[in-house]
């Protein structure tokens, strides 16, 4: 288990290093930016290391390195290290949600926990997996026998995003680090502290110099990843524009594999028959959930004609009073924090603004409170399907509210635009609800739920939402590569 010998970074003392083979330095070139709080948008830090090309020859040249010792080492000790990292982000996890907090916003109750376990729950269920990721064996025939193996693709790399920036480490690194590869990671500009203090768990853990490594910095560090001639892997979770460019980036270099997890738009369909309660309080949650800024938030909500305004009270009457519960992320009883900066805070009322001149308002649409950016959760109704309140991914707290009359109507809906990362459908009848989980052109699809994953299925979304999946065992096939060996059993 950690000590606290081993973690004594705290909002007092950032950590402003890279974590470069299993240890803390400069960047060879000095250069830094700066982040800032946003319940307040005082400045944390104007010192986060900006790791550049020579920064990232050093990491690959490490990794590279260390890769044959890895990958040959046994099952039980890769297991064991990766074990010992999960407990160690456990015993820390207060000190690194308050890393997180400090320019991320999210309450350390409401979201902060949930994704610091998240991050140890990825490394014990992939470290499971060492010994038991098998490949297959074909009958003999023609004098021939056929086997498969999954072999490591060696220096690989994780792009993670500033809205579950310790989370989604675990998504990417585990699996990457289970089945052989080294792993660089490069948190978000917006929240890069939790993942440079994890440099110190690193050793502590027992990863060999060069197996797990961290850098900071911005799209240009990112870049410089997805264009490496070294590297094997990019994992990249963000927006479609920048999804577009780091697969460009990748083909262009030396063709290395991508996975993209991507924007969404997720419709909720709450049929007649639907539990009205069951309804609201998962859409409720999937939209004010880290104050939105959830890849798979319920951001279309389409309710059938005969229980539209029932559900249209009971779900701006809920979501009113998660309103009340709208305050600073430090204290203990928040479930909704700010905004993560300026820029997202402006582009989520840019969006409110200009769908408040056409659009009907349920409820929401103001800031809260005169400093930081915090804002209400808001609904529009009647929402044309042109709009781009029905179309653009928001990533606030802001959804839409539409009634429909029939099964075809909602389905072609619920189709009609470029993301397809999650759906859900909202009835009792169960067989109308597997129907309409057919038809959604959707990676994902929840019956009586929405806006939730789990770390043994896969995860990711179809369209332009995605490429490639995350979590249980297709994540495994994501980060290695498939050897085929022909036995000659004649010779």
């Amino acid at each position: 288990m950690g000590s606290a010998a081993a973690f004594d970074f705290s909002r007092a003392s950032l950590p402003t290093q890279l974590f470069i083979n299993n240890e803390y330095v400069d960047p060879k070139t000095p250069a830094t930016f700066s982040v800032y709080n946003p319940r307040d948008d005082s400045l944390v830090s104007d010192k986060v290391p900006q790791a550049g090309l020579d920064d990232v020859n050093a990491a690959v040249a490490a990794a590279t390195a260390a890769f044959p010792q890895w990958k040959a080492i046994t099952a039980s000790e890769r297991r064991r290290i990766l074990l010992k990292f999960a407990a160690l982000v456990r015993d820390h996890a207060e000190a690194l949600g308050e890393l997180t907090r400090v320019t991320l916003g999210a309450p350390y109750n409401a979201f902060g926990k949930f994704e610091i376990g998240l991050c140890a729950d990825a490394f014990e269920y992939n470290a499971g997996w060492i010994d038991k990721f098998a490949g297959e064996a074909y009958p003999q025939q023609d004098g021939f026998m056929r086997i498969t193996r999954h072999e490591p693709l060696g220096v690989t790399a994780g792009i993670v995003p500033w809205n579950g920036p310790l989370g989604t480490v675990g998504l990417k690194a585990a699996p990457a680090l289970a089945t052989g590869n080294c792993f660089i990671l490069k948190p978000s500009e917006k929240t890069p502290f939790a993942a440079l203090a994890l440099g110190a768990l690193i050793k502590e853990a027992g990863f060999p110099p060069g197996v797990f490594q961290v850098l900071s910095g911005d799209g240009q560090t990112g870049a410089l990843l997805a264009s490496h001639m070294q590297i094997r892997k990019v994992s990249f979770t963000g927006s479609i524009a920048t999804g577009k460019r780091i697969q460009k980036m990748a083909a262009e270099s030396n063709l290395k594999r991508v996975t993209l997890e991507l924007g969404g738009k997720s419709p909720a369909v709450v049929f007649n028959d639907s539990n009205l309660d069951n309804a609201v309080t998962w859409c409720v949650n999937a939209i004010t959930t880290n104050s939105g800024q959830v890849c798979f938030a319920a951001s279309r909500v389409y309710v059938q004609e005969g229980i539209f305004d029932q559900f249209s009270q009971k779900y701006k009457a809920a979501l009113e009073e998660r309103a009340k519960r709208i305050n600073d992320p430090e204290h203990e009883d928040t479930l909704m924090g700010p905004l993560v900066d300026k820029a997202q805070f402006q582009r989520v009322t840019g969006f409110v603004e200009r769908g408040a001149q056409t659009n009907k308002l349920l409820t929401g649409g103001q800031r809260v409170g005169d400093k930081g950016f915090f804002i209400q959760p808001t609904v529009f109704t009647g929402v044309e399907p042109d709009a781009e309140l029905y179309r653009e991914e928001i990533f606030g707290p802001v959804s839409i509210l539409n009634s429909f009359k029939t099964e075809e109507e909602v389905v072609k809906k619920a189709n009609a635009i470029e993301y397809g990362l999650m759906a859900g459908v909202f009835t009792q009848d169960i067989n109308k609800a597997l129907r309409v989980a057919s038809e959604f052109e959707s990676g994902m699809v929840g019956i009586n739920c929405i806006s939730l994953n789990f770390l043994n299925v896969p995860f990711g979304g179809s369209k332009q939402s995605g490429l490639g999946r995350e979590c249980g065992r297709s994540v495994l096939e994501h980060f290695t590569e498939p050897k085929t060996v022909m036995i000659n059993l004649t010779y």
